[in-house]
């Protein structure tokens, strides 16, 4: 038996009046429950429950896509205006006018903002837009949002070639690069997965096409290099069955084509991921076929693969393993030419290097007592490596060295790296940056009695999805 709404109180404040007023709409649309409405204005049903509650600030699109939806006639609209436009013009003003953080104040990054993404799927039961009506029309003002995302949805697919050209693999290679250039710099969610998704797919495509012999060995590595950076970047936002099909398809493809190299780099980020899943003795598997034939491996690749190593060991709590990793992953890195690796491990330069053995150690710091100093020295080499292509690797540095220090040492310096680490993250749609937040949030939370932690927590808060 389904549970009675919660008795609303809108004399309570103007954002309560505003979920009431929520409220009486979509009652007007009988047996229309917050579940249903979610999706069909591109949001979840929980941010209309906590819209109508009186308990999640309500932004000027979501309005105008519910008014739209429940046909108000623009009431939400306006009453988004009164309700909430005045503390956007009252913040505006006060970030023109003052440089840097208020006393008392939290400062938000709007932007893409971690989680911000629209997710759900677009309605299916919609009546088609006629397009020739549309571009007849003169204003944008009588059509929604949603109906516009039908208008301009592809009607196919794009079509693959007879016959496979150097051309598609060339144009698989700029795909690959430039996905991982976004990734890296933006995060993996939004758009950037969506892209990422649906280029792997026409690359799959690919693969039965009539191919020139001396072409398929190429194709092979293409879309095995393009199948770690979507996995890469699945990973990320945390879509995990994609990632491990996308992992799957490029370790195949680099194994048929005898490519070691692009073997290892799939075999490293299946160890990262099964680390991060809470899976460690999984990961130290998957790092350790990377190794087989390691003779075949050039020094950084070698390197990645030991910080791998690491990371499983570190999730383990097991210290010996840890260090003894650590020290093959330096070695490794020490002998490190970068003309004789490929140009997609361009990016494994010292503060990666620095970032990813930093992480193992971490654990050791957090979980087995050990010396903090040796994480929080390669965190800060990271970060000052780290340049904005790769903010989040940079933002997640800081945010884990951040945690280090709250947890293990000067809370106050520990403030002052998370409120960086902020300008950072704040601008991703990563969600493995958000979880490492909600981590800082906790630790802070150890200091109440210090008002800058509070602050710090406050902006988390405000800063990662409700």
């Amino acid at each position: 038996m389904p549970q009675p709404e919660k008795v609303l109180t809108p004399d309570e404040s103007p954002q309560h009046w505003f979920g009431a007023e929520l409220r009486f709409w979509r009652k007007r649309r009988p047996g229309l429950h917050a579940a249903q409405l979610g999706p069909m204005v591109q949001v979840s049903s929980d941010v209309i429950s906590k819209i109508e509650k009186g308990h999640y600030r309500c932004r000027r699109d979501l309005a105008e896509r519910l008014d739209a939806v429940l046909e108000t006639g623009g009431v939400l609209t306006r009453a988004w205006g009164m309700v909430f436009g005045d503390a956007d013009r009252t913040r505006r003003q006060a970030d023109s006018a003052h440089e840097g953080l208020v006393e008392g104040a939290i400062e938000v990054h709007r932007g893409r903002i971690l989680g911000s993404d629209i997710t759900a799927a677009l309605p299916r039961s919609l009546p088609p837009v006629d397009r020739r009506a549309f571009l007849a029309a003169t204003s944008l003002a009588a059509i929604a949002p949603i109906d516009l995302a039908t208008l301009v949805a592809p009607a196919a697919p794009p079509e693959v070639p007879k016959q496979v050209r150097p051309t598609d693999l060339e144009q698989l290679r700029l795909i690959a690069d430039g996905i991982h250039r976004w990734d890296n710099a933006q995060g993996g969610g939004g758009l950037v997965g969506d892209f990422a998704s649906r280029s792997l797919e026409w690359a799959v495509r690919l693969l039965p096409v009539s191919c020139p012999e001396e072409l398929r060995l190429q194709l092979l590595g293409a879309v095995a290099r393009l199948g770690i950076v979507v996995g890469a970047t699945h990973f990320d936002a945390y879509a995990h069955d994609d990632a491990r099909v996308a992992f799957k398809i490029a370790a195949e493809c680099a194994e048929e084509a005898g490519d070691w190299w692009l073997r290892a780099k799939t075999f490293s980020f299946l160890s990262r991921q099964a680390s991060w899943l809470g899976d460690p003795d999984e990961g130290l598997t998957y790092a350790e076929k990377g190794l087989v034939r390691s003779d075949r491996l050039t020094p950084t690749i070698q390197a990645m693969l030991h910080s791998a190593r690491a990371r499983a060991f570190g999730k383990m709590h097991d210290v010996q393993g840890t260090l003894a990793a650590v020290g093959a992953a330096d070695d490794a890195f020490a002998r490190s030419n970068p003309a004789a690796d490929p140009s997609w491990m361009a990016y494994y330069d010292e503060a990666q290097h620095n970032g990813d053995t930093a992480h193992a150690l971490f654990d050791l710091a957090i979980h087995a007592d050990q010396d903090p100093g040796r994480a929080g020295d390669r965190f800060g080499a990271a970060v000052a490596g780290h340049g904005d292509d790769y903010a989040r690797s940079r933002g997640i540095s800081r945010t884990k060295w951040a945690s280090l220090l709250m947890a293990k040492g000067d809370p106050v310096q520990a403030i002052a790296i998370g409120h960086e680490a902020l300008d950072d993250v704040g601008r991703l749609t990563s969600r493995r940056a958000a979880d490492d937040l909600k981590e800082l949030r906790q630790l802070a939370g150890r200091h109440r009695r210090l008002e800058e932690a509070v602050h710090l927590r406050q902006r988390i808060t405000a800063t990662l999805p409700a």
